[in-house]
């Protein structure tokens, strides 16, 4: 940093020197100090001891750097209400950083903090503290004295329990522990009255939290867990929710209580264990959105599932007056058993095409499965939701007719050659695994129109994509991606939906404006600074806009 910057309320500026003939109401520098100072996106590697020459600031931005620590001589900005220090590469934080009493938001995301100093409860003006991605593994005691705090952020960090005295921070609205280690939820935190929004996705959680007391929470998210059971009586308890996010569970069945959530509006349980839904769920008088796809459910067809939220509300509220068969009565189940005792459903396979060993949590396929085949044609398989570490090798018998192939939510870490030979491939299901590549051989994959790839290890973009000309819908959303190519993305002219939300983007290219047959460009949930959040919350068409008008002509 310039020296002169640090020295700006002390030196007389040089025009000032040049020219005399400013009168005292003109001297500027004599009649204010210098309040805020932004020194994001830089290459510092320090920050001066000179710092405290700046006594009036009020806001310090130095985001987007290469700090590795703070100076101690911030202790002494006692004015400053706004420290922004995310995206560095600090390991720790001075304890001077704790005399700071009119701090009201810190903001230490993205950084490689194994431990938070013990007095941090002593900022007891802290309104907001954000120290996601960090690598903290546990939690100050002195949190408990925050009382001020409104917004806690916790995400991406590698906490196994939350200490119960959290449920001491009365003014909290916002909590996210997203992406850790929790497998419970301590029960105090139920006294949490002022709390809005809990996230809790990508944990451990093996059931939802009791929350009681939490009258005014509006917005859960327990997404990605290992929930196997709605309790009925923890759901009479969230009578203000809106938002119940519970997608990628082990959810078998919804109580009927969950009609008591008068005020729903979005309902997500897609991608469960769920085969029957309570049919009074059609009349939530609030419901915009309920996503039920990738549960085995048997008495909803898959195409009345692809109509949307209304008419499916529509259609659940007409059974509530049928006499058919409760929800709670087992259709017939066609399977046959082989001698391994896997069970293949060879009806599927010669009335659908469909070929399903999903849920099983198998290392690998067995062999029966694929034996039960036999001459006929599959065009569907699904092996989903099992402990795979490899793309099953017997896949190329099926390469004929083959066109929708789902292996998400497994360990596969790499793609093997079999599964480019499947020339006739049109629809790929890679989330929820390890991959961090994808093989140049898949470059043979020329009818495949749709791949996801969320919820992978995926650093860089992956550069095959860019040669498959009929892809039509590209999900990464969830990876680690810091840069994408406009100019290979422009050649791809069937390319409508491109999901790249919740990765490294530190910068968006302006070129992408000119990929103008993209209806949908998702990238919320990135560091970039621009196109800012307002632009993004218009839609693809006007993120496009804003970006081509950023084009350097």
């Amino acid at each position: 940093v310039p020296e002169h910057v640090w020295r700006i309320n002390l030196d007389v500026p040089e025009e000032a020197q040049q020219n005399l003939s400013f009168g005292a109401a003109d001297r500027w520098w004599e009649q204010t100090d210098l309040t805020k100072l932004i020194l994001a996106s830089n290459k510092l590697q320090s920050l001066s001891e000179d710092v405290q020459l700046l006594p009036a600031l009020t806001m310090l931005d130095v985001h987007d750097n290469q700090l590795t620590s703070l100076p101690s001589a911030l202790g002494q900005l006692e004015n400053l209400q706004k420290l922004d220090v995310s995206h560095n590469k600090l390991r720790s934080l001075p304890e001077e950083l704790l005399q700071l009493p009119r701090l009201r938001s810190l903001l230490l995301q993205h950084n490689e903090l194994s431990q938070l100093p013990e007095g941090l409860g002593q900022l007891l003006s802290l309104e907001e503290l954000d120290v996601s991605n960090n690598q903290l593994t546990a939690i100050p005691t002195s949190f408990a004295l925050l009382v001020n705090l409104v917004r806690l952020n916790l995400a991406c960090n590698q906490l196994r329990e939350l200490p119960a005295d959290l449920s001491a921070m009365k003014s909290l609205r916002q909590l996210d522990c997203t992406k850790n280690y929790l497998e419970t939820v301590p029960p105090k935190l139920a006294t949490m009255a002022s709390l809005e929004q809990l996230y809790l996705r990508k944990n451990k959680l093996r059931s939802l939290p009791e929350l009681p007391l939490c009258k005014l929470l509006k917005e859960l998210h327990a997404g990605e867990n290992q929930i196997e059971i709605l309790n009925a009586e923890n759901l009479k308890q969230l009578s203000s929710l809106c938002v119940l996010e519970l997608r990628d569970n082990k959810i078998k069945a919804v109580p009927e209580e969950i009609t008591v959530l008068q005020k729903l509006e979005r309902l997500d349980l897609a991608n469960n264990d769920i085969s029957r839904l309570p049919y009074t769920l059609g009349n939530l008088p609030q419901l915009k959105f309920l996503a039920l796809e990738g549960n085995p459910l048997r008495t909803i067809r898959r195409d009345l599932l692809q109509k949307g939220t209304q008419e499916l509300l529509k259609y659940l509220r007409s059974k509530i007056q049928d006499d058919g068969p409760g929800p709670n009565e087992e259709p017939p189940v066609t399977a046959m058993t082989l001698p391994s005792q896997s069970k293949v459903n060879v009806h599927a396979i010669t009335t659908l095409k469909l070929l399903e060993y999903s849920d099983k949590q198998a290392a690998e396929i067995p062999a029966a499965v694929f034996d039960a085949v036999g001459s006929n044609p599959v065009a569907t398989v699904n092996f989903s939701k099992n402990q795979l570490k490899e793309i099953p090798p017997r896949l190329v018998e099926l390469k004929d007719s083959l066109c929708d192939v789902s292996l998400g939510f497994n360990k596969i870490s790499s793609i093997s050659s079999e599964l480019c030979l499947l020339h006739r491939l049109t629809h790929l299901d890679l989330r929820n695994n390890v991959l961090t590549a994808l093989p140049e051989e898949m470059e043979a994959l020329k009818r495949l129109h749709t791949i996801n790839l969320a919820f992978n290890r995926f650093k860089v973009f992956p550069s095959v994509l860019y040669r498959l000309p009929a892809l039509e819908t590209i999900l990464l959303s969830n990876n680690q991606v810091g840069s994408i190519d406009p100019v290979q993305l422009k050649g791809m002219d069937k390319l409508g939906t491109l999901d790249l939300q919740n990765n490294d983007l530190l910068q968006v290219p302006p070129e992408l404006g000119n990929c103008e047959n993209l209806r949908s460009l998702l990238l919320e949930g990135n560091p970039f600074r621009t196109p800012r959040a307002a632009v993004l919350a218009k839609g693809t068409a006007a993120v496009l806009e804003y970006l081509r008008s950023r084009i350097p002509t």
